[in-house]
């Protein structure tokens, strides 16, 4: 099977209990681990996953969970970044960290699981950009 790409909503939901989406988010990965997907987030994901950890001194084990769940940290490419900035210029309304993860899934031809219904929605309806 292919590339899961998780974003931001995604790795909050796997590393913090009490968030609304931990269940869900826990369910969705192992049923993708299980499948033999390879587990995949950006590096601005990853970042904006880490700050409520960084605001308590606990980044590194945020950082060693995410390594334990065997999902990678893609870096942000050059062509990344040119994806991101025309998903960004076409939908005002997307903040550019969910452009990013839009154009990394792209980039590696990954599916995106996200819990952000905006993010969702403009991956619906964009199709893959070659700079």
């Amino acid at each position: 099977m292919g590339t899961l790409i998780l974003d931001a909503s995604v790795l909050i939901g796997l590393l913090d209990s009490a968030d609304a989406h931990h269940s869900r988010a826990v369910d969705d990965v192992e049923r993708a681990d299980q499948g033999g997907r390879r587990l995949l987030t950006p590096a601005s994901a990853f970042a904006e996953a880490l700050v409520a950890f960084a605001r308590v001194d606990r980044t590194s084990e945020a950082r060693d969970a995410v390594a334990a769940m065997g999902i990678a940290i893609a870096p942000l490419t050059a062509t990344m970044a040119e994806r991101a900035a025309i998903v960004r210029a076409r939908h005002k309304q997307l903040r550019l960290p969910n452009a990013l993860v839009l154009a990394c899934a792209e980039e590696l031809d990954g599916e995106l699981l996200s819990y952000d219904n905006r993010l969702r929605q403009v991956a619906r309806v964009t199709p893959p950009q070659g700079p």
